[in-house]
């Protein structure tokens, strides 16, 4: 399974998003740290989920931090939330 596929596996069954896309930016940072040839390692993401109700955007970002704490400390290198 690809780095995007996992991400947006994890989103779904902790979040049940009504909107989830997971965009690779990887070509845009090609050459930089953290930067792998095969990409998956810059991504930005955009979520809506009434599980964000009530939360601030650091809450928001936090428990998106927890589900992908794996591929946080893993392959993906940067991470771009808009969580809504």
């Amino acid at each position: 399974m690809s780095v995007s596929e996992t991400i947006k596996k994890k989103l779904i069954e902790a979040f049940e998003p009504t909107r989830l896309d997971v965009i690779d930016e990887s070509h845009l940072h090609a050459g930089h740290v953290g930067a792998r040839p095969e990409g998956e390692t810059h991504f930005r993401l955009i979520i809506s989920s009434d599980f964000f109700s009530g939360k601030t955007r650091i809450e928001k970002q936090r428990e998106i931090y927890r589900v992908l704490a794996d591929e946080l400390s893993g392959p993906v290198h940067a991470l771009s939330i808009e969580a809504i």
